[in-house]
């Protein structure tokens, strides 16, 4: 099974020399024009850990002094390419697209210790190094199998708007663990603050609560899973356990929203700008429209949101028309304090008592879905955060 699987998610050999011929070619151009800066290839490519139809390509141009090297690295790739896209992180990156792939070029200072790191990507090329160092060519397979499973179960990805695990992650892991089984077998029994040091360094220390510590082994002061969300974390065990119980292709197969399962759904157009911010702001749309909903006394039996070229949101809305009236419930009559504050409150309206307790009865503020989602959609709120929204259904 595990072979097969492989085999769908593995470069195969053209691809292979495709893409390392085009990364070569983009490599070749960059350092022709770079002064006292080397750009090299980094992440899964680098590492030999990519996945089939994966071609993002990280490219860190190692600078041997932190003097403006986002806008000297700025000046150098507008003198050679016409389409640069400018992204904002604790240092500028950029994005360009080439021969059908997608580079993302970040500035980094040249170290040899992770101690003279300024800034988390300084470090990166020796995630690459360590990662190569411990890895063959059936590891590097085990570690696909990783960020595949996790990948098609919305585990992975260490996006803030994902809350998941990044691919070094998942790549230290499997290492960790020697293989993908072994890692599930284990993550089974993961509990809240697992704690995993490869190296045993015993160097880390926080106070801060994490689900999951993964002591960086080149840098041991980092918790490689800082990132990972206590959802995701829980998400990935059920998972494991899932699939300890019945193994088979199926955990391995893309799982797409059936839309016939909702009767409200978005399409959205997100803003341009870094894939971390941009999805930020659309799940911050996604759960104001999910409260804003709640709030109105609709009631959501299924709801989940996917990103490809457009965001999608999904509803599965119980009743689309809602009673005129509400009950609305204070507090109990016992505590004379609040109820007397709940009259004050509701003075215009007639206080009634059930069960010991205060309750108004109350006009809806939307009765129909559709008055709620006109009033959703003008939102500045929300039309700050995206592009458009448009009602599917």
């Amino acid at each position: 099974m595990f072979k097969r699987i492989i085999n769908k998610i593995k470069p195969n050999e053209k691809e292979e020399q495709e893409v390392k011929s085009k990364v070569n070619s983009f490599l070749k151009i960059l350092n022709n024009k770079l002064l006292h800066a080397e750009a090299i290839v980094g992440g899964s490519f680098a590492k030999g850990t990519w996945l089939k139809n994966q071609h993002d390509i990280d490219i860190f141009v190692l600078f041997e002094k932190n003097q403006n090297m986002s806008t000297r690295l700025e000046v150098v790739l507008k003198s050679i390419f016409k389409n640069i896209e400018k992204l904002h992180g604790s240092r500028d990156y950029f994005i360009i697209e080439y021969e059908n792939l997608s580079f993302e070029i970040v500035p980094v200072l040249k170290i040899e210790k992770p101690e003279q790191a300024e800034n988390i990507t300084d470090i990166s090329h020796m995630h690459v190094a360590w990662v190569k160092n411990k890895t063959n060519e059936n590891l590097a397979d085990e570690i696909r199998l990783t960020k595949y499973f996790m990948k098609i179960n919305n585990c992975y990805g260490a996006e803030t708007y994902i809350g998941g695990f990044s691919g070094y992650l998942a790549e230290l892991i499997t290492i960790y663990y020697e293989s993908f089984l072994n890692l599930v077998k284990n993550a089974e029994n993961w509990k809240y603050g697992e704690v995993i040091d490869i190296e045993k360094n015993n160097k880390f220390s926080t106070d801060q609560k994490f689900p999951l510590i993964v002591i960086d082994p080149v840098q041991p002061n980092r918790n490689a899973a800082a990132a990972l969300r206590k959802d995701k974390f829980e998400l990935f065990i059920e998972t494991c356990k899932k699939f300890s119980k019945k193994q088979n292709e199926s955990f391995f197969n893309e799982k797409k929203i059936d839309q016939n399962k909702y009767n409200l759904i978005f399409k959205i157009e997100p803003l341009k700008g870094s894939k971390d911010v941009v999805g930020t702001k659309m799940l911050k749309v996604f759960e104001k429209i999910e409260r804003e909903l709640k709030e109105n006394g609709f009631v959501i039996k299924k709801s989940a949101w996917e990103w490809r070229d457009y965001g999608y949101f999904y509803f599965n809305i119980e009743k689309k028309t809602l009673d005129k009236n509400i009950k609305h419930f204070g507090p109990p009559t016992k505590f004379k304090e609040d109820a007397e504050k709940f009259k004050e409150k509701y003075k215009g309206f007639k206080v009634k008592e059930e069960k010991e307790r205060l309750y108004v009865i109350l006009p809806r503020k939307f009765t129909k879905l559709n008055n709620l989602i006109i009033n959703i959609m003008n939102d500045k709120e929300i039309s700050e955060k995206i592009r458009s929204m448009v009602q599917l259904k």
